[in-house]
């Protein structure tokens, strides 16, 4: 069966603008035009779209699918089932977040009471959801999935106690870097401290360490806006200071 764009569109549940956005960025080209300047799509491109409504619904971004999709290699089969692997752990993360309001309905009303550990494990998954709704895209194209998958694991695992220690290094870095940053001087003692802190505290995070990633996760504090809003709110050209810092402190070679 073949499809026009406003058929394939109301069969897929999507606009027909996202579908001609498609074609222009080669994601989900039209199977033929006809003769009327039509796009008409057929049933490999309708596998495709599903495939790609699949990786959105998991977090992925347009130039990573495009990516996947177009490659010699892929296999739908092979694609499924990962997508029901992901799709699963995503509804367990769903489960155990809509378990937790619940308990805390419960708890408020007086139907049962809360231990500060449960509270805790619902407030990392929010936070995990959080992150991955604003910065999960980024974080895939610059470090992979398995890098994100490797962090949220990390924080789920982390007990309340190293949950403060955290915010409580977080809170240091950001005292040494503006204190770093009246020296004007990125190579200071005073800035590679706060490099150093800095290291601690994505160690944590992430649950392991790498210099090559440190001096990019810094490089996109300059890059992304919100990122160098959050350091310079109160401190203009924190930011890029801090990302000097940490790419003499990672050896970088090259300051821009």
């Amino acid at each position: 069966m073949e499809y026009t764009v406003q058929g394939l569109a109301k069969l897929a549940g999507v606009s027909t603008r996202t579908l001609r956005y498609y074609d222009e960025i080669g994601l989900l080209k039209p199977a033929r035009v006809n003769s009327s300047g039509y796009r008409i799509y057929g049933r490999k491109e309708v596998d495709i779209l599903q495939q790609i409504m699949f990786y959105r619904e998991l977090g992925f971004n347009l130039n990573a699918i495009k990516e996947i999709v177009g490659s010699d290699e892929f296999d739908f089969a092979t694609a499924l089932k990962e997508h029901r692997l992901g799709l699963l752990e995503k509804r367990a993360q769903l489960d155990r977040l809509i378990a937790n309001v619940e308990k805390t309905i419960l708890a408020l009303e007086g139907g049962i009471e809360m231990s500060d550990k449960e509270k805790f494990e619902g407030f990392k998954e929010r936070l995990i959801k959080e992150n991955e709704e604003r910065f999960g895209d980024e974080v895939r194209e610059k470090y992979g999935e398995e890098a994100l998958k490797r962090s949220n694991e990390a924080f789920r695992k982390m007990t309340k106690e190293e949950y403060d220690e955290l915010a409580k290094l977080s809170e240091e870095v950001l005292s040494t870097l503006y204190e770093a940053l009246k020296t004007g001087d990125p190579s200071s003692p005073l800035a590679q401290k706060a490099a150093d802190l800095h290291k601690q505290w994505i160690t944590f995070c992430w649950g392991t360490y790498d210099k090559e990633a440190h001096a990019n996760l810094a490089q996109m504090y300059v890059d992304d806006v919100r990122f160098t809003e959050y350091y310079d709110k109160d401190n203009p050209g924190a930011a890029k200071f801090l990302r000097d810092a940490i790419w003499i402190y990672t050896g970088r070679d090259t300051l821009v």
